[in-house]
């Protein structure tokens, strides 16, 4: 299922091309097109951006997972995130790389399956759940096709989406390789106040209970300067998540510009992360063979 002028046919014949997948974002434009992706709700598809790699597939799967509000009027308007960065780094190391708009935000609309319920009483687990339920029909629709490999999948997220690809990873054993993990949590800036969650021990208790049935490798991107989850919080979280039997990978990286909450569309952060996701890729296995060279690669030029 597609949005926009090019059929899967003519989709499918730009990727058949020879040239090998470059090492930096971005060396060379990036081809995008608009897909509808079955959700679990019949008759509401998903809006998800795919972008291919250069090069002959089957490829790897990245799927990038974006934030969530409490308020339904934001929601309603916010339009699919870019990801220019992080899309670009995925798709120059090889990697077809999925955008999904979940349920329950924009153009995808259907219901918001992502509520913690009260800020006193939160439940994080369940809010979590919702968000990857979502995730994971994505990740079911898109390993289905021709071009993409069934296992290998790379989930990444940032704030909501990246506490929805935990929840995705503690009930997805199959095909999946690992999650990364930009500034995720669900409870921030609760009442709109910067540096307030709601209950954040609960919070902490939530990742325990992710990290009991996650058998995949996570890694843990913070800054020191995150309104949303400051230092202190995201480090009991990782912690936790590790103690219950999760394998977690934690950075905390400097304060970054007024928020470090929004590391994940920072240039200057991009230099920091890139050299570790290419480690934490390398060492799960996720990327193997001509995927290795663009990694050493980014490494070398801290891109």
């Amino acid at each position: 299922m597609r949005v926009g002028s090019l059929t899967l046919i003519a989709l499918l014949a730009a990727f058949q091309c020879d040239q090998p997948a470059s090492a930096g974002p971005p060396q060379v434009p990036l081809f995008r097109q608009d897909w509808l992706v079955p959700s679990t709700v019949p008759g509401v598809p998903m809006h998800t951006e795919i972008l291919p790699p250069q090069g002959r597939g089957p490829f790897p799967l990245a799927v990038i997972n974006h934030g969530s509000t409490a308020e339904a009027e934001q929601r309603k308007g916010v339009p699919l995130t870019a990801f220019e960065l992080i899309t670009s780094w995925f798709v120059n190391h090889g990697y077809v790389v999925a955008v999904p708009q979940r349920l329950g935000h924009g153009e995808t609309g259907g219901p918001y399956l992502e509520d913690i319920s009260s800020c006193d009483n939160p439940d994080y687990v369940a809010a979590g759940r919702g968000a990857a339920a979502s995730i994971q029909a994505a990740v079911q629709y898109l390993t289905s096709q021709p071009f993409v490999r069934k296992t290998g999948v790379v989930l990444v997220g940032h704030s909501a989406g990246a506490w929805g690809a935990l929840a995705a990873a503690s009930q997805m054993p199959h095909g999946l390789r690992a999650v990364i993990n930009f500034s995720g949590g669900l409870g921030g800036h609760s009442y709109g106040e910067p540096n307030r969650n709601c209950a954040p021990s609960r919070l902490v208790q939530a990742s325990a209970v992710l990290g009991q049935s996650t058998r995949v490798p996570t890694l843990w991107l913070y800054a020191a300067n995150d309104t949303y989850f400051d230092a202190a919080l995201s480090e009991k979280m990782a912690t936790a998540f590790r103690g219950a039997g999760g394998i977690a990978e934690y950075h905390l990286l400097p304060a970054l510009g007024s928020d470090g909450h929004s590391l994940v569309f920072s240039r200057e952060a991009m230099p920091l992360w890139a050299p570790i996701v290419a480690s934490f890729l390398q060492n799960s296995g996720a990327m193997t063979g001509s995927h290795l060279s663009g990694a050493d690669s980014a490494k070398k030029q801290g891109n």
